[in-house]
């Protein structure tokens, strides 16, 4: 005879911001059996996820009461505050707190406080990915925290991602973040050369086609450039990450910069071609769009 292991009880997990990142770690927890409890600012985009098993609230207070682990995924420092704030009736001593919103070195500061004050586990863990990767669980995880955490959020990393790279100790130091910054300057970059890459094949009447052959499978390839240059080229702006999120990250980046004394003009330009692109009115597709900030209309 053979004996079965029960599954293993999983954390309920409440997910505060249900936006393109937070609604796919949503739906791919609750299809691996955790328990998870949602609240968006828009309620519909909660609500939305019913139908995966997903528990929609009113507020982040209710969505966070029983909950063992809370996840934010919103979309800057300010945000998640705001919603914390809101969370707090709800949240109890020791709750663990996995802060995956991309948020930048200086509003870090202002969670750690707040997470010292309700007595708080903090988690630092930023992702590396966007849409497609956030819907089929292939996330990096950048993670900072505790040994004594690791075991208890490691399964739902394991979900919602790939890889968890584990790069401190302590989830207050702002490790996980400061990596995700200069990951998010290298993306960037790349961004904005397909961009101006293909706008000027445009202006000089070039074949992108051409471009794109002479790159493909030498070192200046990439699965990024096939990627942007394919949404360019087909004129489909379906955000995967948006303008307007990549100018908030590019200004992240500079704040971050400007601590250290290191100058970013890459960074700087980049951001107003993205500020640029966002005026044109592109500013909700995805930042591949940013090629628009090349031609005067």
């Amino acid at each position: 005879m053979t004996s079965t292991q029960p599954a293993p009880i999983r954390p309920t997990v409440a997910v505060l911001g249900t936006g393109i990142i937070g609604a796919a770690i949503a739906r791919n927890l609750s299809r691996d059996d955790f328990p998870v409890r949602a609240w968006n600012r828009t309620p519909d985009k909660a609500a939305a996820l019913a139908t995966d098993g997903v528990t929609a609230t009113a507020s982040p207070a209710e969505a966070v009461t029983g909950a063992d682990i809370v996840l934010t995924v919103l979309n800057d420092g300010p945000r998640v505050l705001d919603a914390m704030r809101a969370a707090a009736p709800g949240l109890r001593p020791d709750t663990v707190w996995v802060q995956i919103s991309t948020v930048g070195v200086d509003a870090l500061d202002d969670l750690v406080i707040f997470a010292r004050e309700h007595e708080l586990t903090l988690v630092d863990a930023p992702v590396q990915g966007t849409r497609g990767p956030a819907e089929q669980g292939q996330l990096v995880v950048l993670a900072a925290g505790t040994p004594a955490i690791r075991e208890a959020v490691q399964p739902l990393f394991d979900t919602i991602g790939r890889r968890t790279l584990w790069v401190g100790e302590d989830g207050t130091s702002g490790a996980a973040t400061r990596l995700k910054l200069v990951l998010n300057t290298w993306v960037l970059a790349l961004t904005h050369g397909v961009g101006e890459a293909l706008a000027l094949a445009k202006g000089l009447d070039v074949d992108p086609q051409l471009f794109l052959d002479v790159v493909g499978g030498s070192p200046m390839d990439s699965g990024y450039l096939q990627l942007k240059s394919a949404a360019i080229l087909s004129d489909d702006y379906t955000p995967s990450f948006s303008v307007d999120n990549a100018e908030k990250d590019a200004r992240l980046v500079l704040q971050a910069a400007e601590h250290t004394g290191i100058r970013m003009d890459v960074v700087a330009a980049g951001a107003a071609r993205f500020r640029r692109a966002s005026e044109q009115g592109h500013g909700d597709q995805d930042m591949a769009a940013a090629y628009f900030a090349a031609f005067d209309k």
